[in-house]
């Protein structure tokens, strides 16, 4: 198969799957009627996801090298379309939140292998092209699902969110088993290190749901285990997890090989990328619940409000991508962390007689800014290794993505919840507390901006078409 239908099969896998993600953002405020659940418990729906990508996503390093790619992508989407099936037929919550567990499965492995794929196949000096048109998939796949999801509410019910998706993601399946073979692909016969997995997933899942039951704890519910356990615990585990991966690194044994920290790039690209997650899926969470229940328009006005911004971050990927092969990554870091800075100060004003317009535009302004930021920081942190790291490398940034955005979703929810004047339910102090954290947060951005590289990297390993 062309290396370049190759790139692009693997893309739209990606796209349906993000599609999927990104749904659940303007379904919440239904589903937490229809199922009769609180607001920190329904955004387990998407924190739940996240959370399982960061969980599944370290094994992808190994996977990656001891698998075949057809292997390992025929699991991933034969996972993602029995976990859509599930949700669709779901008689409740669980049954839904463990559907969600099974796609997130399938999906944490795709992205590490797109981009290791492309690591591979594509010359390092066409490498911020590609990323940058490769964006307008990822990019117009949030876009879309927001406003999809309002149309699918409005008119069929929230089971049909997964009823649309399963078809695309079953003709994924039948062309990637008919026609996805590479060349000259290698394989390692690496041992999988089986303490490290519970200690990857204790780690991420204990940081997370510590977050998460200090927002249900806000609003009166998650009577159970105080939050500092899970964050205690998780801490600890994450400190066993590093020490067991610099041992067995020296091996050739890491279930996550963590030498792509040693490069002060890869480093500062990847706390920028972390940062630019929390945000995104800050706001991915907070517009829905702020146009929803403080401007109290529909599910369907929600999703359409979020259209333009999605998709001018897809046009705008390419040209990204071609100026940074050009000119490096740090002009258009800078000057995107200082846009999404400006914007979310002004989103921190917003009020319940805001303009639709002005939350149009200024969405628009956050999707610029982190397009003009994602494109240059993933490309620049992954040219900056060798080739035997590139699988490592990739696995780092996807967990990094996850992990950063399941924290955003808590913290946004947890942030709100305890603004909220009405005991819990969105309000305007909420949304406007909110949104000042996260302007807070953009301004360590603008900061640490400016330790970016001026120039591309020059490529360490082989690579081509």
């Amino acid at each position: 198969m062309n290396a370049r239908l190759v790139i692009w099969l693997l893309a739209g896998s990606v796209f349906v799957m993000i599609l999927n993600e990104t749904i659940m953002s303007v379904a919440l405020p239904v589903l937490i009627v229809q199922l009769q659940v609180s607001t920190g418990t329904a955004q387990w729906l998407t924190s739940g996801f996240l959370l399982t990508m960061a969980v599944v996503i370290p094994i992808t390093g190994f996977l990656l090298r001891r698998f075949p790619a057809r292997a390992v992508y025929l699991t991933a989407m034969s996972l993602f379309s029995i976990g859509t099936l599930l949700a669709a037929l779901a008689p409740g919550f669980g049954v839904l939140l463990a559907a969600r567990v099974v796609q997130a499965s399938g999906t944490a492995v795709m992205t590490p292998l797109l981009m290791t794929t492309i690591l591979t196949l594509v010359p390092a000096e066409r490498r911020g092209q590609t990323m940058g048109t490769l964006t307008i998939v990822t990019a117009v796949a949030p876009a879309v699902g927001p406003t999809l999801s309002g149309v699918v509410l409005s008119t069929l019910g929230w089971r049909w969110l997964f009823w649309v998706v399963l078809p695309i993601a079953l003709v994924a399946l039948a062309v990637g088993a008919i026609w996805l073979r590479l060349r000259d692909e290698r394989t390692d016969p690496v041992r999988l290190d089986v303490l490290s997995v519970p200690l990857s997933a204790v780690a991420f899942a204990g940081l997370v749901l510590g977050l998460s039951l200090i927002g249900e704890r806000a609003h009166g519910a998650g009577n159970g285990i105080p939050p500092w356990v899970p964050l205690v615990l998780g801490a600890v585990s994450m400190v066993a997890f590093v020490a067991r991966q610099l041992h067995l690194q020296r091996r050739g044994r890491a279930l996550l090989d963590l030498r792509p920290f040693s490069d002060r790039r890869f480093t500062v690209s990847l706390v920028l990328i972390m940062v630019g997650f929390m945000s995104m899926f800050g706001m991915i969470i907070l517009l829905p619940l702020y146009i929803q229940n403080v401007q109290e328009r529909s599910a369907f006005v929600a999703g359409l409000m979020l259209l333009p911004g999605g998709l001018l971050m897809g046009v705008l990927g390419p040209i990204i991508g071609r100026a940074y092969d050009r000119y490096g990554a740090r002009y258009l870091v800078v000057s995107g962390a200082v846009l999404l800075s400006a914007a979310l100060w002004t989103m921190s004003t917003l009020d319940a007689e805001s303009s639709i317009w002005e939350v149009v535009l200024l969405y628009t302004a956050v999707t610029t800014a982190l397009s003009a930021m994602f494109t240059p920081l993933m490309t620049d942190s992954l040219a900056t290794l060798p080739a035997d790291l590139y699988s490592h490398g990739s696995a780092i940034l996807a967990t990094i993505q996850q992990v950063a955005g399941a924290a955003g979703t808590a913290l946004f929810v947890t942030v709100v919840t305890l603004s909220s004047v009405t005991g819990g339910t969105p309000d305007v102090p909420g949304v406007q507390t909110a949104f000042r954290v996260a302007a807070a947060i953009s301004v360590v951005v603008v900061l640490a901006s400016f330790l970016t590289s001026p120039k591309p990297r020059v490529d360490r390993g082989d690579a081509g078409l």
